[in-house]
C-alpha cells in the first residue's frame, strides 16, 4: 500500500515527488515545495514509502525498506500517474532512488533536491557513481554547506553531460542558511521552487 498526495491536480505537467529518509509526504519542506511548483502550474505526485505508511499506522519511526522495495514502491507511483513522459525525482534519499530510474521509459528528466553523496564526514562511502553515465536531463539542487555533499567537493565529482547542478545560497541539507549569511530559508526553497519550475518545463518542452 502506498499513501499517495497530488497537487494541482488538473496541470498538464506532472512531477512525481518522493520523500527522504527521515520525513514523510507531508514534511513542510515538501508540501512547500508542492504548492510553489503546483501554483506554477506542475501538477505534483508525493507519496510516502512502505516504511512510512507504516510509521502513519503505528506511529513507530523504522529505517528506510532497503533500495529493491523503494524502487518497486516508486515504480508502482509511476505505473499509476505517469501516462506518458513525466519528470520524477525527490528529498534527499527519494531524489536518490529516482536516479536510479533513469532507464524506466517514461521519465524524461529527474530533479534530486538535496542529493546524499555521501554520509555526512564519511566522503569514502560515495553513491553518485552512476551519475557520471546518467542517460537523461537531471538537476541537483544542492545547499553550499550541505553535509551530504557540500559545494567544495563537486570539483571532485564526476557527472554526465546531462546533468546540471544549482546551488542553494549557504543552504544546508534542507536548504536552510545561516541567519548571518543574509539569505532565508524561505528564499532559499522559493528559488528552488523557481529553478525546478524551470527545469521540468524545459524538460517537457523538449518532447
Amino acid at each position: 500500500m502506498t499513501q499517495v498526495r497530488v497537487d494541482g491536480d488538473s496541470h498538464p505537467l506532472t512531477f512525481i515527488f518522493a520523500h527522504g529518509a527521515g520525513a514523510d509526504m507531508d514534511h513542510e519542506f515538501m508540501a512547500a515545495v508542492a504548492a510553489g511548483l503546483a501554483q506554477r502550474g506542475i501538477k505534483v505526485v508525493r507519496f510516502n514509502f512502505p516504511y512510512m505508511v507504516k510509521r502513519s499506522e503505528d506511529g513507530k519511526r523504522r529505517p528506510p525498506d532497503r533500495a529493491p522495495k523503494l524502487l518497486d514502491a516508486y515504480q508502482a507511483v509511476l505505473a499509476e500517474y505517469a501516462t506518458g513522459p513525466v519528470v520524477i525525482g525527490g528529498k534527499s534519499m527519494g531524489g536518490r532512488m529516482a536516479s536510479l530510474l533513469s532507464e524506466h521509459s517514461h521519465v524524461a528528466g529527474i530533479a534530486c533536491l538535496g542529493f546524499p553523496f555521501h554520509p555526512p564526514g564519511k566522503p569514502e562511502k560515495f553513491k553518485g557513481d552512476h551519475l557520471a553515465t546518467m542517460p537523461k536531463p537531471c538537476l541537483i539542487l544542492q545547499g553550499e554547506r550541505d553535509t551530504f555533499g557540500p559545494r567544495d567537493e563537486f570539483a571532485d565529482f564526476t557527472f554526465s553531460d546531462q546533468i546540471e547542478v544549482s546551488f542553494l545560497p549557504d543552504g544546508d541539507h534542507s536548504f536552510k542558511p545561516r541567519k548571518a549569511s543574509g539569505h532565508t530559508e524561505a528564499g532559499n526553497i522559493a528559488l528552488a521552487v523557481e529553478r525546478l519550475s524551470q527545469f521540468i518545463k524545459e524538460v517537457y518542452d523538449a518532447k
